[in-house]
């Protein structure tokens, strides 16, 4: 297996990017259009400690993220959180503006109110082909926020400077969850096309008594098999139908239950273990959570 090059800082970014040493240790903006990879650092798999935030314009080389891959041949960020593992086979762009990245360490806002909040932005969890894609008057908002926070850590540190630098990190971030609300909003033939996908893979999953053997179907399982991150599916599924996989997959167990409820003597440990799950008791207090009463509670009813 190829070895993975670990970079941990803001200044060994700087380093890979052939860069002076960065104005604040912290967080940086690089251009691309004034940087270029080292050569040494191409077809190398590097792991990040900190968040990497970039956006590209047309550009002759590829990034791989995990085991998938995206062609950069229009606009388009990716989002890259602590511990990810990226690679780079490219050429410098022949864009008039390139993009850029914007790098902030995990110790920038360890104290901050987005601290705690940074795991809610779930597209640091997507795959490369699941890009956000963004229009010319989104990249000019965008710049005028990043624009905020490179002179913020240019011009002299004072107490207010990681509050404000912060707070426009945050402000870049909301912007960007209102650009993925809109690409998965003008997608919706393409996403109701994924919910029919989704929805037969529930249904061949348990006519082929896959539960059987292999339990529950999770959230992840559904993803791979329909070649997107399990956030992003579950994403697109909220912003379809109001609820996530995971409460997709707990609908479909529940109605699969009441059936069996209905229309068989099988004990209730019996439909629990023939639906997948490996204790009844799991069974009985999702079926109450959902329903209200318990799996015998709703037999006697009917």
């Amino acid at each position: 297996m190829q070895e993975i090059f670990h970079i941990e800082s803001i200044s060994d970014m700087h380093d890979v990017f052939g860069l002076p040493k960065p104005k604040h240790p912290l967080v940086s903006i690089i251009r691309f259009k004034n940087a270029q990879i080292k050569p040494e650092y191409h077809h190398i798999r590097c792991s990040f400690g900190m968040y990497c935030i970039t956006q590209k314009n047309e550009t002759d080389g590829s990034m791989r993220y995990g085991r998938n891959s995206y062609d950069f041949q229009e606009g388009s960020m990716v989002f890259i959180k602590p511990g990810q593992v990226l690679s780079y086979d490219g050429h410098q762009s022949s864009a008039k503006d390139p993009g850029w990245a914007l790098l902030f360490h995990p110790d920038l806002i360890r104290k901050s109110g987005l601290g705690k909040t940074i795991d809610d932005y779930s597209f640091f969890s997507y795959d490369l082909t699941e890009a956000l894609h963004i229009s010319e008057d989104e990249k000019l908002a965008l710049n005028e926020i990043l624009a905020k926070i490179e002179n913020e850590y240019q011009q002299n540190i004072d107490r207010h400077s990681q509050k404000l630098i912060v707070s426009n990190i945050e402000l870049l971030l909301d912007y960007c969850t209102r650009y993925y609300d809109r690409q998965f909003y003008t997608r919706t033939n393409v996403n109701k096309d994924i919910l029919a996908k989704f929805e037969a893979l529930l249904k061949n999953y348990y006519s082929n008594g896959n539960q059987l053997d292999k339990g529950i179907p999770s959230v992840h399982y559904c993803g791979t098999e329909l070649n997107m991150s399990p956030k992003y599916l579950s994403d697109l599924l909220k912003k379809e139908t109001g609820r996530n996989a995971k409460t997709h997959i707990d609908d479909f167990l529940i109605n699969k239950a009441k059936n069996s409820l209905l229309r068989s003597t099988e004990s209730v440990s019996q439909i629990a273990y023939s639906l997948g799950f490996e204790y009844s008791q799991h069974f009985s207090k999702i079926f109450k959570a959902k329903t209200g009463i318990s799996p015998r509670e709703y037999r006697n009813l009917n």
